[in-house]
């Protein structure tokens, strides 16, 4: 009997064990889910849709990113993206940050409500603020679009830019950001001449902010100085270009000297001058373009690199004309095989901004003259003299005119076609002397390369069909003949009015066209 009893016993301890055990680990299982709902409370996940309108009731000058972030937060189900339980996320400062160095970037446009933006930032609480929320989403988009797509594609239209413009969904690219805020500064987002500008933006500031450069003064009878003179001029001469790198060193010497003359040859060659050493008023000219102004120039250079795809270089050949700079430029596997000077259209008749694939060569061209030109010079030109065609080998071919092939042809020997609406393609000429002027705005669009035969040559260096003696032979044929490329070579027509070449040295042209100054206000209006 007393086994009996014992064992009852164990066997109620056992029980009352196991339940005891059991209450305790539910006890356990209620706390953490009390403490996990009290944790969900501290932090909501998401928000109401219909409060997105009332913030740009509130805050209207962000409506222009509105559809932006409306498909941003439809995305994430109207969930907080700019923080997590451990309160505000990483990428916030570093878009904060952004907005407040857009100096950097070469962006003109003020940044709207910034006082407001300041003082919600200023706040240290973990807790989500839906106006913090909505105004970084709102600033983020506000800095990609300064910044990485720059203006829009109505206002490029209207400085007549045609060029193809990079896409990318900036909606996708933020997801990016929130895993590695680090993104932000990748240097594959632009072109790489984006970055060069960018080093040469605060170079010039630097140079604003101790001062600048005074004008250089002369005499109402200057002419000109040359190797040997000497002068208060020539001295003044020699700040200026020290300030800007040209010469290494500001003796303060009133000789044109030596080093002076090489200084200026650097100035004359990234400034688009006739290299020669005679310093003419024209010169002095540029050097006294006030340094705020060329600040200008460079961000609105920066501006129109936005608008460019990074693919443009990925080619395996190219070809980039600057209008501004009367040059071209032939790449291949990445490097520069010909650089030429070109004449592209005169201020009535604008080579147009824009890109094609050249798919043709055509020997001994036929020019067949376009009809404005027929009406407004040959027709009057034959009315003074009836043999007007038969002497510039021209001849009627129904109801139009063209110019037989031949070196007199309009169009030279070659001319290198990319089929576009505008009418325009890349040709050789017969008016070499052109080549030799500082200004080269000239054609009636279309634009002379001064190496014609070097381009074709190296075009068609890889295609076992040719020869330079064939492509020789074709060119002086007084036959025309086409070509159909194997390989379609990008055609890319552009507008820089400043340019930074490889080791640094910054060039600036004359905005032949007269667009930086509608560009510069276009960024101030945004």
């Amino acid at each position: 009997m007393k086994k009996v009893r014992v064992y009852g016993i164990l066997v109620i301890v056992f029980v009352v064990s196991i339940s005891l055990i059991s209450w305790f680990c539910d006890k356990k299982k209620d706390m953490a889910l009390t403490s996990h709902k009290k944790a969900s409370k501290s932090f909501v996940v998401s928000f109401d849709s219909t409060l997105v309108s009332a913030f740009y009731a509130k805050y209207p000058k962000l409506v222009l990113y509105k559809k932006q972030v409306v498909s941003l937060y439809q995305k994430n189900n109207y969930d907080f993206i700019w923080y997590d339980k451990k309160g505000r996320k990483e990428t916030a400062d570093v878009i904060y940050n952004k907005i407040n160095n857009l100096n950097l970037e070469g962006v003109l446009a003020k940044v709207p409500y910034k006082d407001v933006l300041d003082g919600l930032f200023l706040k240290a609480s973990a807790k989500p603020d839906l106006d913090t929320e909505l105004f970084l989403s709102n600033y983020y988009f506000f800095y990609v679009n300064k910044t990485l797509q720059g203006i829009d594609s109505t206002k490029m239209k209207e400085l007549e830019w045609y060029l193809p413009r990079k896409k990318q969904s900036y909606v996708g690219y933020l997801d990016s950001l929130l895993v590695d805020p680090k993104l932000i500064d990748n240097k594959e987002q632009h072109i790489s001449q984006y970055y060069k500008l960018k080093t040469v933006l605060q170079r010039y500031r630097d140079i604003e902010q101790k001062g600048g450069w005074d004008s250089i003064t002369v005499p109402k009878d200057f002419v000109a100085i040359k190797p040997g003179d000497s002068s208060d001029v020539v001295a003044k001469i020699r700040t200026r270009l020290f300030l800007t790198g040209d010469i290494t060193e500001d003796s303060g010497k009133r000789v044109y000297g030596n080093a002076l003359q090489q200084a200026i040859l650097k100035y004359k060659k990234r400034n688009g001058f006739t290299l020669d050493k005679t310093i003419l008023p024209k010169h002095l000219d540029e050097m006294n373009v006030p340094v705020s102004e060329r600040i200008k120039t460079i961000m609105a250079n920066m501006e129109r690199c936005r608008w460019i795809s990074t693919d443009v270089t990925k080619a395996k050949e190219f070809v980039v004309v600057n209008i501004p700079s009367y040059s071209l430029t032939y790449f291949k596997e990445g490097k520069a095989a010909l650089v030429s000077n070109v004449v592209v259209g005169n201020t009535m008749n604008k080579t147009v901004i824009f890109s094609g694939m050249m798919s043709y060569i055509v020997f001994s061209p036929y020019w067949n003259v376009p009809t404005n030109i027929i009406k407004t010079e040959i027709l009057p030109a034959m009315k003074k003299d009836k043999n007007y065609l038969s002497k510039h080998k021209m001849e009627w071919n129904g109801g139009n005119i063209r110019q037989k092939p031949g070196p007199s042809n309009s169009l030279g020997l070659v001319k290198f076609l990319f089929p576009n609406t505008n009418n325009i393609y890349l040709h050789d000429t017969p008016s070499k002397s052109l080549f030799n002027s500082e200004k080269r705005a000239f054609s009636h669009g279309c634009i002379r390369v001064e190496k014609p035969v070097e381009l074709a040559n190296l075009i068609l260096t890889d295609d076992k069909h040719w020869t330079p003696e064939k492509i020789d032979k074709a060119m002086h044929k007084g036959k025309e003949s086409w070509y159909t490329l194997k390989n379609k070579i990008p055609v890319y027509i552009g507008y820089f009015t400043a340019w930074v070449d490889d080791d640094g040295t910054v060039n600036f042209y004359k905005d032949i066209y007269e667009r930086d100054q509608r560009l510069t206000s276009m960024l101030v209006e945004e």
